[in-house]
């Protein structure tokens, strides 16, 4: 198997291969050439997010600096507001619903490494998809890790560290995030 494929597989996977180093090369350009767009000019970077993004609905708007590692696996619906500082380390999957707002200097990341030396310096990782609903509001330097998925109506207070999976209608936060209070959904 190629690093790539053992990657889409959901094993561990060299992440210094050429393929590797290639997509991620790619992402670092979109990237840079997304974040030197005027900052009012919301049509030329909705265009540029077309380009770079698998799939983004109407209405998406992410702020400057934006930074991810493929570009190609993050899948946005509609009504979404990503704010300054959003970095997504899609190295697997990340799959964002409808009415979504992210606070500023957030991460979410499909992406690990081992707890072994030896591991990390053979450049080794693992990573997982990410999954987030509908109408969620992600609060400013929430961190988002591997293989998480959160429900419809959540919102994850700000500084947050998201370990595991969030069901429907609840606030979370802390470190690691716990839930709070459940939360009414008044547009079901």
């Amino acid at each position: 198997m190629t690093e790539l494929e053992k990657l889409n597989a959901g094993l561990p996977y060299c992440y210094a291969d050429e393929e590797m180093i290639a997509r991620k090369s790619r992402a670092i350009k979109w990237c840079e050439e997304y974040n030197a767009i005027d900052g009012t000019d919301y049509e030329a970077q909705y265009k540029c997010l077309q380009k770079m993004l698998g799939s983004v609905g109407e209405r998406v708007w992410i702020s400057k600096t934006f930074g991810c590692d493929c570009g190609k696996n993050i899948f946005i619906g509609d009504d979404f507001t990503g704010n300054f500082n959003l970095t997504v380390l899609d190295i697997r999957e990340v799959y964002i619903g409808n009415n979504v707002m992210i606070g500023p200097n957030t991460l979410i990341t499909t992406v690990g490494h081992p707890l072994s030396p030896k591991g990390r310096r053979e450049y080794m990782a693992e990573a997982k998809p990410v999954r987030i609903g509908n109408d969620v509001w992600i609060g400013g330097n929430v961190t988002i890790l591997p293989g998480v998925t959160i429900g419809n109506n959540v919102v994850i207070a700000a500084g947050a560290v998201v370990h595991e999976d969030i069901p429907d209608n609840c606030l979370v936060g802390g470190v690691p995030a716990s839930k709070i209070k459940d939360l009414e959904n008044d547009v079901k």
